[in-house]
């Protein structure tokens, strides 16, 4: 390996290592490659993450060998990066014996750019964001996970995706398809309000049943595994106060380097209709859709 590297990020002295190591086996993706990645999505990437806590899912040896959650920012953590501390319940409220965790906000390069290098290479973050007074808000947005289960495919989630749409703006909702960089599609939308987190969980679920009972054979809105053979499982649950969601323009440690993509609703009924319509993108793509699209999840697609 060869000799760390001390660069400077934005004002900030960083110690960047090992950029030769291979994160990503299948595709010879190296650590290098993902910190460059990192660093040009991040003018788009950033304003999604502000005044988010974010955990992280990471990989000191590559996605081949074994990973681990992190959401308390780690020992050693530079004084300069802004932190937050929220309460260990799922509520906005301390919980019953005052414990709390302590969460980094990713809201500038540096920060970023010093996660990486740790191989944190999945972002997740709460559908709530943090207040100046530095303590958590209600959600600002709803998300839905469209998680296929075998046979089902993006397919089928491009094809339950446009039912949720039309649910989201029966309330007056705009829906925002993201790839998952895994299996299968987020849906997003912004509310007009804050809600509390049991609020918008409970109105993800009534969606998510009302579709489980008007198309059975496609959708099931049941968390139990063995019922979602074939069928796409609507995810309502990630918008409880202490759940979190891979945040759109984040990789993913799988076997190839995908990343959780905003798209187009064009590109999903492209999907819905092909089953090769739609599929998950590679960073090298994401970075080129950028630069030609903007930033899609930014605004109404």
């Amino acid at each position: 390996m060869a000799e760390p590297l001390h660069v400077d990020v934005e004002g900030r002295t960083l110690t960047i290592s090992n950029l030769d190591k291979v994160l990503y086996p299948r595709t010879g993706t190296t650590k290098g490659e993902v910190l460059n990645y990192y660093a040009r999505i991040a003018p788009t990437l950033l304003p999604h993450l502000a005044d988010r806590a974010v955990t992280r899912i990471r990989w000191p040896h590559g996605v081949a060998d074994g990973s681990f959650f992190e959401k308390n920012a780690p020992a050693g953590t530079p004084s300069w990066v802004r932190t937050v501390r929220v309460p260990t319940t799922g509520s906005r409220g301390p919980s019953k014996n005052g414990d709390t965790l302590v969460f980094p906000i990713v809201d500038d390069l540096a920060t970023l750019t010093w996660l990486v290098n740790l191989a944190a290479l999945e972002l997740h973050v709460h559908q709530w964001s943090v207040g100046r007074n530095g303590r958590p808000r209600n959600a600002d947005r709803l998300v839905i996970d469209l998680d296929p289960g075998e046979p089902a495919g993006l397919h089928e989630c491009c094809q339950v995706a446009l039912l949720v749409r039309d649910k989201l703006a029966e309330r007056d909702l705009v829906g925002k398809p993201v790839t998952s960089g895994s299996k299968g599609l987020h849906l997003y939308a912004d509310l007009p309000g804050r809600l509390a987190p049991d609020v918008s969980t409970a109105l993800a679920k009534e969606l998510a049943e009302e579709l489980q009972g008007e198309h059975p054979r496609l959708v099931t809105a049941t968390m139990t595994k063995a019922r979602r053979g074939g069928k796409v499982f609507l995810d309502w649950s990630q918008n409880a106060g202490s759940k979190t969601t891979i945040s759109p323009y984040s990789l993913r440690g799988r076997e190839r380097p995908h990343v959780a993509a905003p798209v187009s609703w064009a590109e999903v009924e492209d999907g819905a209709d092909d089953p090769l319509g739609l599929e998950q993108l590679r960073f090298e793509q994401v970075l080129e859709r950028v630069e030609d699209l903007g930033d899609l999840f930014a605004g109404e697609v």
